[in-house]
């Protein structure tokens, strides 16, 4: 690895965008990787930073390049739920198929989590699958309800996937639909939410 390559590395993490694009000037690789095969873009998706994400998108970041994790800067923003790291990466036209190591989409994450604004922006400005099922057997919807509390970002969160076409009756890997599993957890609002849809 070249010193601008690790000065590059640096300055995304910490979220200098000044030194990003110095270290772009000096010839430093977007798609340098550190020891977790992590680029650039990636580490400054992980902290948030988004002018150091918008250099570095403008100098042509790959917003699909995965880390040994498979973690991508773009899969990253669904687990942070960060609307405005999200929409620096849009231009460079991210993967919206692209699966994490659960076999999920971003979306998948930032249901479970609660992330509203994040489904609420993501829904509305690109046209990723509310249906993709990932390695578990569930859904955004089926995840939101599995993982999530009951508790109104979460029924914020059915209502946004139920509005965006989810197919509320799709059940899990054992045949167990987000309905019966809201109802198992006592979710009674969000039961009533899948109720009306069916």
């Amino acid at each position: 690895m070249t010193t601008e390559d690790r000065a590059l590395l640096g300055a995304a993490e910490l979220g200098d965008a000044d030194a990003v694009r110095a270290a772009l000037a000096a010839g430093a690789r977007t798609e340098a990787r550190d020891r977790h095969r992590r680029t650039p873009l990636l580490l400054a998706a992980l902290g948030d930073h988004v002018a150091a994400a918008e250099a570095l998108v403008a100098a042509g970041a790959d917003p699909d390049a995965q880390d040994d994790r498979d973690d991508s800067p773009w899969l990253v923003t669904g687990v942070t739920g960060s609307v405005r790291m999200m929409r620096a990466l849009l231009p460079a036209r991210p993967d919206l198929k692209l699966c994490n190591r659960f076999g999920g989409i971003s979306l998948i994450p930032a249901s479970e989590r609660g992330h509203v604004d994040y489904v609420r922006a993501l829904l509305r400005e690109t046209d990723i699958d509310v249906d993709h099922v990932n390695r578990l057997g569930w859904t955004a919807l089926l995840e939101a309800v599995i993982l999530g509390d009951g508790g109104r970002a979460h029924q914020e969160i059915v209502e946004l996937l139920i509005t965006a076409g989810a197919t509320p009756g799709l059940p899990d890997g054992d045949g167990v639909t987000a309905l019966e599993h809201a109802e198992r957890r006592g979710f009674t609002e969000i039961a009533g939410l899948l109720r009306a849809v069916r």
